[in-house]
C-alpha cells in the first residue's frame, strides 16, 4: 500500500471505529495469507476498497457505515482462487460474493444492504445488479482497485525489461570499446 495511502487511513479516526471489529477478527485476518491480485493480498485489497467505499460514500451522504464494512468483507472466501478447490461448483468468479457472504455473516451481524453489496459486488459478470447506490460504489471502487493494483505490477514489470535492455546495450558498448 502507498505511504500516502496508509497515512490517511490512519489519520481517519471514524474510518478506523468501523473497521476495527472487522480487521481484528481472526478469520478476517486470515485474509493476509491470500493472494488476491499479484502481490495484493485479500485483506489488503479489502481495507484499500473499504477506505475508498468511505469515503466515496459519506460524501455523497450515502450509508458509508454499511458500505465500509460490505468492503472490508466483500472477499472473504479464504481459499487460493488460483487452485480447484474440492467441492466448490462455478467458477470463482461468479461464486465467490455468495461464499464471502456466508463467511461474513458466521462472524457479524449483517444488514440487508449489507449482504446484498458483498454478493453482488462482481456485476457485470455476475447478472444481478446491486439493489443500493452503495451496491454500486463497492462495484466500481473494486474493479479500480483490481485495476490498479494488476496495472503497478505489469507496470514494474515492463520497468524492468526496459532496465535490463538497457542495461545490455550498455554493457555491449563498453565491451565493444575495450
Amino acid at each position: 500500500m502507498k505511504q500516502y495511502l496508509e497515512n490517511l487511513i490512519e489519520k481517519d479516526k471514524e474510518f478506523q471505529e468501523i473497521i476495527k471489529p472487522l480487521i481484528t477478527n481472526e478469520i478476517v485476518l486470515q485474509m493476509k495469507n491470500f493472494r488476491q491480485h499479484y502481490e495484493t493480498s485479500c485483506f489488503e485489497h479489502c481495507y484499500v476498497v473499504a477506505f475508498y467505499c468511505y469515503i466515496i460514500c459519506k460524501k455523497y451522504n450515502l450509508d458509508y457505515k454499511s458500505a465500509t464494512r460490505a468492503a472490508m468483507l466483500h472477499d472473504l472466501f479464504l481459499y487460493d482462487w488460483r487452485k480447484r478447490q474440492e467441492g466448490r461448483k462455478g467458477l470463482h468468479a461468479f461464486t465467490h460474493g455468495r461464499t464471502a457472504c456466508e463467511n461474513a455473516c458466521k462472524l457479524f451481524d449483517l444488514n440487508e444492504k449489507e449482504k446484498d453489496m458483498i454478493i453482488k459486488h462482481m456485476w457485470p459478470v455476475t447478472i444481478e445488479l446491486p439493489k443500493s447506490l452503495e451496491g454500486f460504489v463497492l462495484t466500481f471502487v473494486d474493479k479500480y482497485c483490481a485495476t490498479s493494483e494488476t496495472f503497478e505490477v505489469l507496470k514494474s514489470r515492463l520497468f524492468m525489461k526496459k532496465a535490463f535492455r538497457y542495461a545490455y546495450v550498455f554493457l555491449s558498448l563498453i565491451i565493444i570499446r575495450f
